[in-house]
């Protein structure tokens, strides 16, 4: 039972520790994902510049227009390619790390709205004569918390759908263009 001061403060102790660890777990997915997009972009730059000095070093043994406007055609596709595969290198990275954040956010809000459940049926067995009301309003607030904890999760999990839909949209049509361009100079 809650019934006096210092079971009041341990119980808040403890779920200050559990936010702790939560952020504490948050914050490491969040580096891990930063540690992947530098990574990313590292590779990124490193490959960008060798290709760029041996696409440099092609165009400068060109002899004529004709050989200019091959070699370059022949180099935009790959090219292309190479920005989807990092848009799409990018986009799992940015995917990965939400899906462990909405795990552990989920997890946690899991964790603590059992607490809370179990706190106020603990005070509410010893609540005075007379507290019903506040009993139930009280009730009342956290399933209303529940319920909108959930609309946002539903709302969130749809917005990174729709996301995810418009970026595997837009590197679709980036493809086709890309493929048109290329076939065009050709």
């Amino acid at each position: 039972m809650y019934t006096t001061p210092e079971q009041f403060i341990a119980a808040t102790k403890a779920n200050l520790e559990t936010q702790f660890a939560a952020l504490t777990s948050l914050n490491k997915k969040a580096f891990e994902g930063l540690e992947q997009f530098v990574s990313l972009n590292v590779n990124a730059a490193k490959a960008s510049f060798e290709e760029s000095t041996a696409a440099a070093k092609q165009l400068a043994s060109v002899k004529d227009a004709q050989e200019f406007l091959t070699l370059t055609a022949a180099q935009a596709k790959p090219n292309a390619e190479k920005a989807l595969a990092y848009g799409r290198h990018l986009a799992s990275i940015t995917t990965a790390t939400q899906q462990e954040f909405t795990k552990a956010v989920e997890a946690h809000i899991a964790e603590t709205n059992a607490k809370v459940s179990t706190l106020i049926e603990e005070v509410t067995k010893n609540a005075p004569a007379g507290s019903e009301q506040a009993v139930t309003a009280l009730k009342s607030v956290v399933g209303n918390i529940n319920a909108g904890y959930e609309q946002l999760s539903k709302t969130t999990k749809q917005a990174v759908q729709t996301l995810e839909e418009n970026l595997a949209n837009a590197t679709q049509q980036f493809t086709q263009a890309a493929d048109k361009a290329t076939a065009k100079k050709k």
